[in-house]
């Protein structure tokens, strides 16, 4: 399915009035435009590289990306090449597996991860449990995702308790995101996620796409739970793509790769982003603003949606 391309304006828009101190609130964008980790075989062809990435992300007027595995894996190398194009890191992303036994291994990824930050310089990370997870399965998400019984719950959520005790003691931040696919998606999970975790140690990432997916309202929860989000992503969403998805029982994948998800700015996507920002803004929200969008970039040019993305966040935001 061929996704139609925007136009992109040469010259960037007017700023509007800031709703966000610049100190405090930064604009990065994922990689998974140019390259997708949960299904590798989504790439440019001929493979793209990440010199390439982060220059196209510098070139748009980013600040930081989510970690990715094209990355290399040596934190100083990666350092010297995001210094070089004034990025930085904003989060890796952290897979936990509490809910099927498997402590270990979640804190000896959480660790690694953890260090892997202290060693960029940046204090971000970002979890999320995938026990039972469907997301990279060739099944519909939304009827075959996993449903907890109490004592998994039990488990994930004292996890999640340590580790966000974990990250504190080192100086670090713990936002948990809720996942398309994953034992914690929907409104429901979220209120026994946030009511069931020290809101000291656990904050919330909100991210617009993966709600809007699952039919949960990103502005309510932007507004219900405004004093507990301690991450961002801004994900749109093409609805007749998703209406299409949910009918026919699509996998995760399979949406992404037929473009159900865009950037924020697109006439395509759906999700009006305007009251979510004033809504982050009257909560004096502090911490990174995350385009990503999944799209297949051989038929959505990477740095076109980056730039369209960010002439839009200048417009809505100001910064």
């Amino acid at each position: 399915m061929s996704i139609p391309e925007p136009l992109t304006p040469v010259l960037p828009p007017p700023a509007a009035v800031p709703l966000f101190s610049p100190r405090k609130v930064r604009l990065g964008i994922t990689p998974t435009g140019w390259s997708n980790s949960d299904d590798p075989g989504i790439d440019l062809v001929p493979p793209i590289g990440f010199r390439q990435i982060l220059s196209e992300m510098a070139l748009a007027g980013y600040q930081g990306t989510q970690m990715s595995g094209k990355f290399p894996g040596d934190p100083q190398i990666l350092r010297r090449e995001l210094t070089l194009r004034g990025l930085t890191i904003s989060e890796p992303w952290v897979g936990t597996f509490f809910s099927i036994g498997n402590q270990r291994d979640s804190f000896s990824a959480f660790e690694r991860e953890l260090a892997f930050m202290q060693a960029i310089g940046e204090r971000s990370l970002v979890v999320a449990e995938l026990g039972g997870a469907v997301h990279q399965q060739p099944v519909d998400p939304l009827a075959n995702r996993p449903i907890w019984c109490d004592s998994q719950w039990r488990a994930v959520l004292e996890g999640l308790n340590a580790m966000g005790q974990q990250a504190r003691a080192a100086g670090m931040t713990l936002a948990y995101h809720p996942h398309v696919g994953t034992g914690i998606e929907n409104a429901a999970d979220i209120e026994r996620l946030l009511h069931s975790t020290d809101p000291e140690v656990v904050s919330l990432l909100l991210d617009t796409g993966h709600l809007t997916y699952v039919g949960v309202d990103p502005l309510e929860v932007a507004r219900r739970y405004a004093g507990r989000i301690g991450h961002v992503h801004l994900k749109n969403v093409r609805a007749e793509t998703l209406r299409l998805a949910e009918a026919e029982g699509w996998s995760f994948l399979e949406a992404i790769r037929r473009g159900v998800f865009t950037v924020p700015g697109d006439p395509q996507g759906c999700i009006a982003f305007e009251p979510i920002f004033q809504a982050l803004a009257e909560a004096h929200y502090e911490g990174w603003l995350m385009v990503e969008a999944e799209q297949d970039p051989n038929q959505a040019d990477p740095l076109t949606y980056a730039l369209i993305a960010r002439h839009f966040l200048r417009r809505t935001t100001g910064l």
